[in-house]
């Protein structure tokens, strides 16, 4: 499926994303937003990496779907070649649509991996984009 509101370039600026950055992709499949990836690609001028990558990245972009499995397990290994400082980004059917996950459930795998949730907003047609940062020291 492609964003059919026309406003996943738009979306894309949302992500912070800037040139020359790598961001590693996660959770590829034949539904993701094809409109939203080309924004990426194109605010980046790199294509995504997949989920082979295997040097250090600027960024990740996670695709996540309930009947995907276990999102902290997929954070952790996310997180083995992010930069120190770099985004994840967790993106996931909005309410209503199949594959749905609620904010609950990203904020507990979230804080399983040693992250937590900063903002969620709509991303693109079918997609949210939930922000996870790092907790700070003593947390």
């Amino acid at each position: 499926m492609t964003s059919s509101t026309g406003d996943a370039p738009q979306g894309a600026g949302r992500l912070g994303f800037t040139s020359g950055q790598v961001v590693q992709e996660f959770g590829f499949d034949d539904d993701v937003d094809q409109d939203l990836r080309s924004a990426l690609e194109g605010q980046t001028g790199t294509e995504l990496a997949d989920e082979d990558y295997d040097d250090v990245v600027d960024g990740v972009v996670i695709w996540f779907r309930d009947e995907d499995g276990d999102l902290a397990d997929t954070l952790m290994d996310a997180m083995t070649v992010l930069d120190d400082g770099g985004q994840i980004w967790v993106l996931t059917p909005k309410p209503g649509r199949g594959g749905h996950v609620g904010h609950d459930d990203i904020q507990e795998a979230a804080t399983t991996a040693g992250l937590h949730a900063t903002s969620t907003f709509s991303i693109a047609g079918d997609w949210s984009a939930t922000r996870l940062g790092s907790r700070g020291r003593g947390r």
